[in-house]
């Protein structure tokens, strides 16, 4: 059952700045407190400290360790879909630093909503025949795009799709981004060229765009945030899974596997070449990412250090474990506390299934 989070604004601003001074050791919770009933605006330091705190909580997220390290943006200030479309455009340079990814995140005003649920995604266009060129995943929102005026791509398995930004008045703006952020990974083998041949590729940079930041019983609901991929989340779902670009069956024929029967278990060993393939693509591209070895036991030491500042760990134990060889990871064998706390990221209802979607607009080009 999906967990749900209760929010009461004013028990959650409370609890919130209490929170923030005591971990912080400021001092004046009582003066703040006061000051907040005559004017409920998070200062760019308690937005900071939320936004951070917000990716602690986060249940689903295995990749908690370095938390504290997230640079917050605030452009509460920025609610026109153009002046958010530059600042998006400065979010994406800034994140990738030359494929040294760090985790930022940027906090824009009431009202405004991104609907892509990434910034960097491939079209998925279904053919007359019922089968789909591109990612299935995003069927629904790139015919959503179309609707609002997009033409199309080129007809490829990778094209990125625009950003749609939603302004405050119901009016959805579709914007191109510029070819020098939008980096991508060509995934090939270090011992099989034939992958190579399969001209995979996925982009180097994933940029969460549909969530809503609750912090202090306050909703921002354009607040995109990235940190940087693990390679099981491209190798081990995104280009694996049947319902998404399953690959698998051409990576086992690349590779010269039996296919003919699941007990030769084909799909396991395409499963982990194709991870294989995936983490030497991105070190030969000299972007960062993580393995699943790693990163779980990074996240030991996140509990461990959640353990010594006397809080516990919260997380969803399906999410933690990784999709490759989990039982060789340290989580497999843990158990955490499934339950949802503020401040934390929401998921937003999909803008193609609300009444706001439907108004039309022109393409603009970064």
């Amino acid at each position: 059952m999906e967990a749900r989070v209760i929010y009461r604004p004013d028990v959650e601003a409370e609890s919130f700045i209490r929170q923030y001074h005591v971990e912080t050791r400021r001092p004046g919770i009582e003066t703040r407190l006061s000051a907040w009933a005559r004017d409920p605006v998070l200062t760019e330091e308690e937005l900071a400290y939320g936004a951070r705190v917000a990716w602690r909580n986060s249940t689903r997220c295995i990749g908690r360790l370095p938390w504290a390290a997230l640079q917050v943006r605030d452009r509460r200030y920025v609610t026109q879909p153009d002046e958010i479309f530059t600042e998006l455009i400065e979010h994406l340079r800034m994140a990738y630093a030359g494929g040294k990814i760090r985790p930022v995140i940027s906090v824009f005003g009431p009202g405004v909503r991104i609907v892509n649920d990434q910034l960097l995604r491939y079209a998925g266009y279904v053919q007359a025949d019922g089968t789909v060129i591109g990612d299935p995943q995003n069927v629904a929102l790139t015919q959503y795009l179309q609707k609002l005026g997009w033409a199309g791509g080129k007809g490829t398995s990778f094209d990125l799709l625009p950003v749609a930004i939603q302004s405050d008045t119901g009016r959805t703006e579709l914007f191109t981004l510029p070819q020098d952020v939008t980096q991508e990974v060509l995934i090939t083998h270090p011992d099989c060229p034939a992958i190579g041949d399969l001209g995979l590729r996925w982009p180097a940079l994933p940029v969460i765009s549909n969530m809503t930041l609750s912090v202090a019983g306050q909703h921002m609901t354009c607040a995109p945030f990235n940190g940087w991929y693990l390679q099981t989340e491209i190798a081990a779902r995104n280009l694996a899974d049947e319902h998404r670009y399953n690959m698998l069956p051409a990576v086992a024929q690349a590779l010269g596997l039996d296919t003919s029967r699941r007990r030769s278990l084909w799909q396991d060993r395409a499963l982990v070449e194709l991870n294989v393939a995936v983490l030497h693509s991105f070190d030969q591209a000299g972007v960062r990412i993580s393995d699943h070895h790693a990163v779980t036991r990074q996240f030991e030491r996140f509990a461990a250090e959640e353990a010594r500042a006397g809080r516990r760990v919260r997380g969803r134990w399906s999410w933690l474990i990784p999709p490759l060889s989990p039982a060789t990871t340290p989580v497999w064998s843990r158990q955490y506390l499934d339950q949802e706390i503020t401040p934390n990221f929401v998921r937003q209802t999909p803008a193609w299934t609300t009444p706001r979607s439907a108004a039309r607009c022109p393409m603009h080009a970064g």
